[in-house]
């Protein structure tokens, strides 16, 4: 693949902390490979930001391999980028033109303060997991992998929904800023197994109370969540998830 070399125009978000009104400052970078990432990108701008004795843009990243889920932020009005199914840390930048003014921004969404410029709080999304998302366990040696039986379609789907890095793209994308995407897929890959049948019918309901509480909004299955999710975790789960959590409220209601 042929490499060239390309300058752009920033307009990047800045804003000191949560209380600051904030705003979008304007940046000139040249000579930018069109093989680097977008995070190698900015630590470019950052380095000579820092030469200049200016503050360093401040943005979260961590394994830089399209695992972790860390490096979220809004360009140019999209999730993650233009690419399909790309984090920010795996998008580079020959996705973009040279010459061309790139926007970008943090999430936007309530239950998602921005601590600093490019960094939001997404510790809304661990309570949501703390409120159900985890399986009784025994002690002892862990139990061979084959000793219970699981439907091929079941491990599938399971494992499919378990792959959500928790980046919270769904959210920044939904017009109502619902985390339904991401819930859904952390109750359907447990309620998908064997294993997750305990706390099948309290983790459905315990972690869609947790949701409500941390302020999400609602979902109207707009599809937006699954079109720009790096893991392409299918709506269908929201649909398990509003099962999963009818069935516990019926089942209460009859106890």
């Amino acid at each position: 693949m042929e490499h060239y070399s390309m300058n752009l125009t920033l307009q990047i978000w800045r804003q000191k902390n949560s209380l600051d009104k904030g705003d979008f400052e304007t940046y000139e970078i040249k000579d930018i490979s069109s093989e680097m990432s977008f995070l190698e990108m900015i630590d470019v701008l950052n380095e000579k930001l820092i030469n200049e004795g200016k503050d360093a843009i401040a943005f979260d990243h961590d394994c830089r391999e399209g695992i972790c889920g860390a490096c979220s932020m809004h360009i140019n009005g999209r999730p993650h980028g233009p690419w399909h199914a790309t984090t920010v840390c795996q998008l580079h930048m020959r996705a973009f033109k040279n010459g061309e003014t790139i926007v970008v921004e943090p999430w936007r969404s309530k239950a998602f303060p921005v601590i600093k410029d490019l960094v939001v709080d997404r510790s809304s999304f661990d309570r949501i997991i703390q409120a159900g998302g985890y399986i009784s366990v025994n002690t002892g040696n862990a139990v061979d992998a084959n000793a219970i039986p699981i439907n091929k379609d079941n491990a599938d789907d399971s494992f499919a929904a378990a792959s959500c890095i928790g980046c919270g793209a769904c959210v920044a994308a939904c017009k109502n800023s619902s985390a339904m995407l991401f819930l859904a897929a952390k109750v359907s890959h447990l309620a998908l197994l064997p294993q997750g049948k305990p706390e099948r019918k309290a983790r459905a309901l315990n972690m869609v109370a947790q949701m409500d509480k941390e302020g999400f909004g609602s979902c109207t299955f707009t599809g937006a969540c699954e079109a720009v999710c790096p893991k392409e975790i299918s709506i269908t789960n929201i649909s398990r998830l509003n099962k999963e959590y009818f069935g516990a409220g019926l089942s209460i209601d009859k106890q």
